[in-house]
């Protein structure tokens, strides 16, 4: 696929390529409207002229013409629908555009006509237009009512038996939420043949018992698939009890699912049958494949219409007992159950699986994304929010394919069940610094940890973090606050318990006085009712049970932490404390059973419910932590952008485009191009002046500061960084001859190399603050912020959050860094402008999101105050890129 090509899923999960028209398609154009009905030519083109579908098809022989886009549905080769746009002149300013749209009878409610004016609303906001208008037959309620779902504002205007609508191309959250709909709708659908596929064929089943293909089959046999199976291999009859055939084209029917496990070389072979005998999804099990021999892969599967789950993987399960499907070469087969399981590697899904069984949480579905060619997290999101199986999701990703869009889903499917992930690759080697203060700042770790923050993903260090916390999320309701009160039978266990409490960012309050006399009442003689709570070795599980049970119930308490540890009187009486744990509980209760052998278990107690136990409080602490984590999440609004006046982001493309035209390999802006960038954000600056000699340094030190006025003196160069390293600053300068000596000691310690200086008066002090820009290669724009100043490297107190920004994003994001309480009045100081620093970071977040090219910038300092908030400095590097529309619908 080049150019403007893409393929994407129709609501029916059909494969449909979508590009630009040309010259040589006026043919397929024409023959799409001569298969059309004499009814829909006429809904088309208000008559039944064939002349009228031919002129349409001619102006595709003329799509060079200014103003004018078409873009063309294809399946087969065959055009299956057409929309374009016509405007005046776009050198003109034309921010109109006529729009029409036509597809083939038998491509009717497929999506077809939806999908095409998505991409080319896309199109004509990057060429400038702003609104659609387009002409119907008022009874034509099948065109309205495309317009109208689109999720943008349309209008309408009656006259007689027509209809003008007028359609704005504004992207809002409506539009978003309109497109996200249609693709989890067709997600879903083209994933069926995957997940709940009606017949399977395993391709390279080996005759030999060891043979992956082999193993494959064996587990699709004995999980006893609902479906038909058979099997390819050229040199056997049967295998495993399965019919087998020599080749795909020998299968006596067209199977949903192929699973293939063939040496690397002959993949993309069998593929090209499995697509001409209509297989309608794959999993490639093979490992080796290289890039060409993937991209070669994903075309095939392309064209004909097939989604892909790998290269080098380990299959795909689906326990739903209408399925039963077990396509994985793993030595277990997964418990039933509702957890929905995709990971990249084989080895962590194998211990995914194997955990989650040992809990008996179980799985609904499992999917080993190997390579992740096509098939990603995104689809099994939007799989596992419809399947009406699944109520918690674990993933473990090692790379993103397009984490903006990943984000959304999330956000929306996180509202519906937990989502907990491994945080991969936080290794030091992803964390090398770069040139400016912000890209250094920003490191994988935190711009990973952004996107599982915003997206309200838990995300855990280590597969047993992951299954810790899965434990007690499957288990339990989900905390109010985190106020905990810690119980044990043995005081010194209960401190320990409540120490790793305090560590996890929880609270260990004390009890209401009431509360600690009703539950001295409940408990043997000599407990304290302190928190922790020492309930004596010899409390009974009557006791303990009236005691936690009390707890669960108080409004100052948000969960309830029980660590127990065996004692002698257990065996001597049979009075087990640990019969107190289980049963239904308004608020969560977690146990720790010290000297258990696993790590973690769920006590259950038929239908009464469950209770997580943990061999040590550390655990259970942190699974605690992130459930209050999660429950902080939900029960914040999911915010909404905010509407900034007073910006020009045509201006500020303008003066981008400008520099990228003189600068072809992009680059660092000099400092009037960054304040006049800064402007047309409405960023507020420090009052500056340039100065390329000493007398022009003390005219604007004389002008900026006035009589007795403090200036600093800033040397630049294009690239400079640090420059209090380099002694390129000169701060509190009073008077001409300090001035001119500042700027003397500029020139001859850099000579030629300073290209001029900055002149600024001193501004108050404030709080020195960080804020900043990076365009993340993967991940999109990251909004920076953190302490600032010269200590902003060496303290690295910095948080990052992935734009657009909400409000709610914003207010995370300032109180998110250590240095936050200053910000807020510490010790009885006045708040800085809180509003103002909002206002900063909501623009800088605009500015990314408007600018691809915007490489990073960098303020630094940005002095926060009572009276307002000053960026002092400010770099911009650009580069000469374009970003993709992360939410345009298309498959990768």
């Amino acid at each position: 696929m080049t150019g403007t090509e893409r393929y994407a899923l129709l609501a029916d999960g059909t494969t449909v390529r979508i590009r630009s028209a040309c010259a040589d398609d006026r043919d397929g154009v024409r023959s799409l409207y001569e298969g059309m009905s004499e009814e829909n030519l006429r809904l088309r083109f208000f008559g039944v002229s064939r002349r009228a579908a031919q002129q349409a098809a001619e102006r595709v022989a003329h799509c060079d013409k200014p103003g004018y886009q078409a873009l063309l549905a294809i399946v087969d080769d065959a055009v299956v629908g057409i929309a374009d746009y016509e405007s005046d002149d776009p050198r003109s300013g034309a921010t109109c555009a006529e729009i029409s749209v036509a597809v083939a009878d038998a491509w009717h409610h497929r999506g077809v006509g939806s999908l095409l004016l998505e991409h080319l609303v896309h199109a004509a906001r990057e060429a400038g237009i702003t609104t659609f208008t387009a002409d119907a037959l008022a009874h034509n309620a099948a065109v309205l009512k495309v317009f109208a779902d689109l999720g943008l504002g349309v209008s309408r205007h009656f006259e007689g038996a027509e209809v003008r609508c007028r359609i704005r191309l504004d992207e809002d959250e409506t539009y978003l939420s309109a497109v996200d709909s249609r693709a989890a709708n067709a997600d879903r659908v083209s994933l069926s043949p995957l997940l709940r596929p009606r017949s399977v064929v395993v391709v390279g089943a080996g005759t030999k018992p060891g043979s992956v293909g082999r193993a494959v089959l064996r587990n699709i046999r004995g999980g006893r698939f609902t479906g038909r199976v058979c099997a390819v291999n050229p040199h056997a009859h049967a295998i495993e009890h399965t019919p087998v055939y020599p080749s795909v084209s020998d299968l006596p029917y067209p199977p949903d699912l192929a699973v293939v496990a063939v040496p690397a070389a002959g993949v993309q072979e069998v593929a090209e049958q499995c697509g001409r005998r209509g297989v309608r999804a794959l999993v490639v099990l093979t490992s080796g494949v290289d890039a060409a021999g993937a991209s070669a892969l994903l075309e095939a599967c392309r064209r004909h219409g097939m989604r892909l789950v790998g290269p080098n993987c380990l299959g795909l399960s689906n326990t739903e007992a209408e399925v039963a499907l077990d396509a994985t070469f793993a030595a277990h087969r997964p418990l039933p159950g509702s957890a929905g399981v995709g990971v990249q590697s084989g080895g962590v899904g194998m211990a995914l699986l194997d955990g989650l069984s040992r809990l008996g949480i179980g799985v609904s579905s499992f999917v080993s994304l190997g390579d992740k060619v096509d098939v990603s997290s995104n689809d099994l999101l939007c799989w596992w929010e419809g399947d009406g199986h699944t109520e918690l999701a674990l993933l473990h990703l090692e790379s993103f394919g397009n984490p903006r869009a990943f984000s959304r889903t999330a956000r929306r499917v996180a509202r519906q069940m937990p989502l907990l992930t491994v945080d991969a690759g936080r290794s030091a080697a992803g964390r090398r610094a770069a040139a400016a203060h912000t890209a250094a700042a920003a490191t994988p770790t935190m711009t990973r940890g952004a996107l599982f923050t915003q997206a309200g993903i838990t995300a855990t260090h280590t597969i047993a973090e992951l299954l810790d916390t899965a434990a007690l999320l499957h288990s339990q309701p989900l905390p109010t606050g985190g106020s905990v009160a810690v119980v044990s039978n043995a005081a010194g266990a209960g401190v320990l318990a409540a120490d790793a409490c305090v560590e996890a960012g929880l609270t260990v309050p004390e009890l209401p006085a009431r509360l600690a006399a009703d539950l001295l009442a409940d408990l043997p003689a000599g407990a304290c009712a302190g928190n922790p709570i020492d309930a004596t070795a010899v409390v009974g599980a009557a006791a303990l049970r009236a005691c936690v049970d009390r707890l669960t119930t108080h409004s100052r308490v948000d969960a309830v932490l029980v660590v127990l540890v065996p004692t002698a009187l257990v065996a001597t009486t049979g009075d087990d404390p640990r019969l107190a744990l289980t049963g239904r509980r308004p608020r969560p209760v977690a146990a720790v059973l010290l000297g258990q052998a696993e790590t973690v278990r769920l006590l259950r107690d038929g239908d009464s419910g469950s209770v997580p136990a943990y061999a040590d409080a550390t655990s259970a602490a942190r699974a605690l932590a992130r459930a209050v984590t999660r429950a902080g999440w939900l029960a914040e609004p999911p915010g909404t952008i905010p509407e900034l006046a007073g910006i020009e982001s045509a201006g500020a493309a303008s003066l981008v485009g400008g520099y990228l035209a003189e600068h072809p390999d992009g680059g660092w802006l000099h400092p009037r191009q960054c304040a006049e960038l800064l402007s047309y954000y409405c960023v507020r600056q420090s009052p500056w002046s340039w100065a390329e000699s000493e007398e022009e340094a003390v005219r604007a030190a004389a002008l900026l500061a006035g009589r007795g006025g403090l200036v600093a003196l800033k040397a630049h160069w294009p690239g400079l960084t640090h420059k209090s390293d380099k002694g390129a600053i000169a701060l509190d300068l009073v008077g001409e001859a300090a001035v001119r000596r500042a700027y003397g000691e500029f020139a001859a310690r850099f000579g030629d190399l300073m290209a001029g200086v900055v002149v600024q008066p001193m501004a108050p002090r404030g709080v020195e603050l960080v804020a900043g820009i990076v365009q993340d290669a993967v991940f999109g724009p990251l909004v920076l912020f953190g302490l600032g100043g010269t200590a902003t490297d060496v303290l690295a107190d910095h948080a990052a959050r992935l734009a657009p920004l909400t409000d709610r994003d914003v207010h995370a994001l300032i109180r998110a860094p250590r240095c936050a309480p200053l910000l807020f009045g510490h010790r009885g100081g006045d708040p800085v402008d809180l509003e103002g620093l909002e206002q900063l970071l909501s623009r800088l977040s605009r500015m990314a999101c408007d600018l691809p090219e915007l490489a990073e910038a960098d303020l630094n300092p940005v002095v926060a105050r009572p009276d307002g908030v000053l960026a002092l400095d400010a770099r911009v590097r650009l580069l000469p890129r374009r970003a993709q529309d992360p939410y345009l619908r298309r498959l990768r």
